[in-house]
Order: structure tokens, then sequence, then C-alpha cells
């Protein structure tokens, strides 16, 4: 779950010592409709985060403790914490960042340029951006009424080294004004473009419990396998 939603998260935004949003992602071919996409809550509180993918709430899930340095996957229907091997994850996110990081070019090849219009997105004003480098482009809506920038997984992009493979992206994202509330990445490859939407439907700036970072009582414990 983590390696898919990677770099969508990574353009997500918390300033708060709490925050809770859900987003959808859609992937499909440029100019079409799209299914309905996956969506994902994620509970953010400090160095943890807690992300779900499904329509119910309380599904498999993953934890990150970047305090600990440590990552638990969860599955509440076999009542089992599988702690993740922290080299594999973190070669696995330098991968998928480095794809991203090529799409786009080098720092000298990214432009950034506003985009017309204002958008109304989970409740709050939004103005756009479009990031665009050599086989890809990144449109970014973002809301300045919300505290804090590109900064809710900063920590876990450098824990993970998918900072470093990010490079001049990841800095230019960090420059806009706001929290990003919609993304929409199109990469062509062999002359078929490809889109993928993530837009943040709800959002709340509140505190967030401690026993949502935690392996539940009575739970087994379990190694990844190798």
């Amino acid at each position: 779950m983590i390696h898919a939603a990677l770099f969508a998260l990574a353009l997500s935004a918390s300033g708060p010592t709490g925050l809770y949003f859900e987003q959808t992602t859609v992937v499909r071919p440029a100019g079409e409709t799209g299914g309905p996409g996956v969506r994902s809550r994620v509970w953010h509180s400090g160095r943890r985060l807690r992300l779900e993918a499904g329509d119910a709430k309380g599904g498999p899930a993953l934890v990150l403790r970047l305090d600990e340095g440590r990552a638990f996957r969860l599955d509440p229907e076999a009542q089992v914490a599988v702690e993740i091997d922290a080299g594999r994850l973190r070669a696995r996110s330098h991968a998928d960042a480095s794809v991203a990081a090529t799409m786009m070019g080098g720092e000298d090849d990214l432009r950034t340029a506003p985009l017309e219009g204002r958008r109304t997105i989970a409740g709050h004003a939004a103005r756009g951006f479009r990031l665009r480098g050599r086989q890809a482009s990144v449109d970014v809506w973002v809301a300045e009424d919300l505290p804090g920038g590109a900064s809710v997984f900063a920590d876990f992009l450098e824990w993970s080294g998918a900072a470093q493979a990010l490079g001049g992206l990841l800095a230019a994202i960090r420059e806009l004004p706001g929290f990003p509330l919609e993304t929409r990445t199109r990469v062509s490859v062999l002359g078929e473009t490809q889109e993928t939407v993530s837009t943040v439907t709800a959002i709340r700036l509140e505190t967030q419990p401690p026993e949502l970072f935690e392996v539940p009582a009575g739970w087994r414990q379990e190694k990844e396998n190798p």
C-alpha cells in the first residue's frame, strides 16, 4: 500500500500536531473518466502515521512509527501485526520515487506555472499550479487557509531515502503556497499518456488518539517474511 500511495501522500501537508484526511485516487488513460478510484484515510500526529485503504474504517492498516524507526502492517481480522523490514521498505520507496523523478527530469528541467481559475475542494478555496518536466507534469491545487506545506511525510521521505530520489521535484512542491488538496499527474510513455488524480474529499485538524498508532493489546506480533 505504501509504495503505491507514496507519491500522492508525499504531496500532502501538515503543520498542526494532529490531522485526518480522506483521499480518493483514480488511475486512468488521459481524457477518460475512469472508475470510482481507491479511497484512503490518513491519520497524522507528530512523527506517527496511520494509513488505511478501502471504504470501511477499521480495515487493514499501515502504521509508521518514525519516532521509533519501525513500521507495522495491521490485520484486524486475524489480529496480527507484522513488523515490516525497514531495509526492504526503504528500497521500495526509493525505487518508486526514482521513477517519478526520472519522468520529471532534473531540477533544471522543471517549470512551475499558475493555472487559471479557482476551485473549491473539500470545502476550501484552492488555486492551482502546474509543474512540468520531461515526460510528466503535475497539477497541484492548494488551499492557502490550511496551515503547513508539503511536510506531513517529509520525515518519512527522509527516513526511506525517497527524498533524495525525488530531488528537485519535492523541492518545487514544497515551495507551493498552501496545503495540496488535489494532484493530477500525467505521464507519457511511448505515446501513451496516463493520469493519476488524487483528491482530498474531507480534512480535519484535530488531536489524534495515541492508540491509533499502537499495536492493539492481545494481538500477535510477527516479523515480515524475507
